[in-house]
């Protein structure tokens, strides 16, 4: 029987953001900055604060159902990508994550040694590897290709030696959004016994990964832009872990949750995250009724109504920016599901991006405009990362009329005329 397409009133029925008198109204295609969150989650956090708001793991009874609702998230997120659960590390940020990562690994390397980072990526996978040149390690960039702003792997087969230790890259970049060819990445890089790390934070609202059958070394993401609160998840294959050195306290060196978390949990965001998972079993209960399959199962099964319904979404603006004679469309012209995600860039002939983001404010569409922590990236296309480019990401909850508002209210500011200027507001 043929899968059904996804729902779209139920699901924004989840998310109370779209019922809120002071934002309903809004058109919001920021998500890859920050996605809204379902009730299921909010309830949570609200719950937390108000009835157990105390040390968990204690012996009164909110302590101990602080304990055990925060028991409950770690599992429902190992459950969610099919990780062990001493695989998890959960930290206040991926980017946090990633330097915590780095100086773990750092003892792996010795002067003269390798590693490959891109110039594709966000900051935050990158940064904190670059620092290794202090150590004496050489750090080589594996470059994107200037009109595609793609990676080729031809280019990563050149650069890489026997004295590579290290390959990071995204599996899909917040600029570009083609989805990186993992497969072939990995078989490079441990052909030659380097570990490979992965940012999946741009890749995660759209696709449920199988960390076990993915290929890396390891697997960051951000739970507060797929549709949870504020943290980030790093994952690290068994063998992996086994190379990291411990980075919490000494009397935690064993734990797995403290090793790679200096800071330690932060208990209200942790214990509100297993509302993420209970918000896509509602959806697939929804669509495709009870099921005995596992939960990692039955969230890639609706991710895959997501995805059929996110590259809808793309093509309609897509098909309009590629036709626009003064926009300039970053990235694949075309979506395919599984090769493209629903984050889409471009910049307009003559009008900063900055200004097509705030004319579109004005009319209550929320689109963001910069280098989004990427500089490297936008410099590379030829754009000023000082001003970079305008960004739509758009995510399961977002509808075709909504696409439709945001190509009219473009059609009205970008001039087809060369070198035309952003017309008023008051005109539209």
């Amino acid at each position: 029987m043929k899968d059904p397409e996804l729902d779209l009133d139920f699901v924004r029925k989840q998310f109370p953001a779209f019922t809120s008198s002071k934002n309903s109204s809004l058109v919001f295609f920021e998500n890859a900055g920050g996605s809204y969150v379902p009730k299921t989650v909010v309830d949570r956090l609200n719950r937390f604060f108000v009835e157990h708001k105390m040390q968990p793991y204690g012996a009164s009874k909110p302590s101990r159902v602080a304990g055990e609702e925060m028991e409950e998230s770690y599992s429902a997120i190992a459950q969610l990508i099919n990780a062990k659960p001493n695989e998890l590390t959960f930290g206040p940020s991926t980017t946090l994550n990633f330097y915590v990562l780095a100086r773990s690994l750092l003892h792996l390397c010795s002067a003269g040694d390798e590693i490959i980072v891109t110039d594709q990526d966000h900051e935050a996978n990158i940064g904190a590897w670059r620092r290794w040149d202090d150590f004496g390690i050489v750090v080589r960039e594996w470059k994107i290709q200037s009109d595609t702003g793609e990676l080729d792997i031809n280019d990563l087969k050149k650069l890489i030696t026997s004295r590579t230790k290290l390959v990071c890259f995204t599996l899909c970049s917040n600029i570009i959004g083609t989805h990186n060819d993992v497969d072939s990445i990995v078989d490079v890089a441990h052909n030659v016994g380097a570990l490979v790390v992965a940012d999946g934070v741009s890749y995660a609202p759209h696709v449920v990964p199988d960390v076990q059958a993915l290929g890396v070394d390891f697997y960051a993401y951000s739970t507060y832009k797929t549709f949870g609160t504020h943290q980030g998840i790093l994952w690290g294959a068994s063998d992996a872990l086994l190379n990291i050195q411990n980075q919490g306290h000494n009397f935690n060196a064993t734990e797995p949750r403290y090793r790679l978390n200096p800071t330690g949990p932060q208990h209200a965001e942790i214990a509100a995250l297993a509302g993420v998972t209970e918000y896509f079993d509602s959806l697939y209960e929804h669509h495709f009724g009870i099921s005995s399959d596992d939960l990692h199962a039955r969230a890639q099964k609706i991710f895959d109504l997501i995805s059929l319904h996110e590259t809808r979404l793309s093509n309609k603006l897509l098909n309009f920016l590629r036709e626009h004679p003064n926009i300039r469309l970053i990235g694949r012209n075309n979506a395919v599901p599984g090769e493209r995600s629903s984050t889409i860039t471009f910049t307009v002939n003559q009008i900063p991006s900055k200004v097509i983001e705030q004319r579109l404010a004005e009319l209550e569409i929320a689109v963001g405009s910069g280098n989004f922590y990427a500089p490297r990236c936008v410099e590379a296309l030829g754009i000023d990362p000082s001003d970079g480019v305008v960004r739509v990401s758009m995510v399961h909850y977002n509808t075709e009329d909504e696409v439709d508002c945001l190509n009219k209210a473009l059609e009205t500011l970008v001039p087809h005329k060369k070198n035309g200027s952003v017309r008023s507001v008051e005109k539209l």
